[in-house]
């Protein structure tokens, strides 16, 4: 079965680690290099245990655009969106034996490096969700 273990960010995320000041947690060009390390290491892991299928990083949330219906019509919006805080900042497909398989995969994401000061247990998570191969999968 596929999973995806999506990762989420804010837009301030994506500055920080572009070393723009937010005013809050200051990522060094050393913590984005570890950053960057461990995610090559966690990837080339999957890709060893033949459980990797693709994974992506996504632009900043300022680039993004939200369509919505409004009385039948398309309306676009311009991200980042004020009403979310957080949006899909990545994910990796991986292809494993089981639910609990791809969560163990996903749960090795909370040894992430970062800077000194950010509070990890109030801002971080990842979502881990099933792959429908088929419609009947859907529910």
């Amino acid at each position: 079965m596929k999973y995806m273990i999506m990762m989420y960010g804010s837009q301030r995320d994506h500055d920080m680690l572009a070393g723009k000041d937010t005013g809050g947690v200051v990522w060094t060009q050393e913590d984005v290099a570890a950053l960057h390390a461990f995610m090559a290491e966690w990837n080339q892991d999957l890709i060893e245990s033949g459980e990797f299928v693709d994974a992506q990083g996504m632009t900043a949330p300022v680039h993004a655009r939200r369509i919505r219906l409004r009385e039948g019509v398309p309306v676009v919006t311009d991200g980042p969106y004020a009403e979310t805080q957080e949006v899909l900042a990545g994910y990796t497909t991986v292809e494993c034996e089981s639910f609990d398989r791809a969560t163990q995969i996903a749960a090795r994401l909370a040894a992430t490096p970062h800077p000194k000061g950010a509070n990890l247990e109030h801002e971080w998570y990842v979502d881990v969700r099933p792959l429908a191969g088929a419609e009947e999968e859907l529910d």
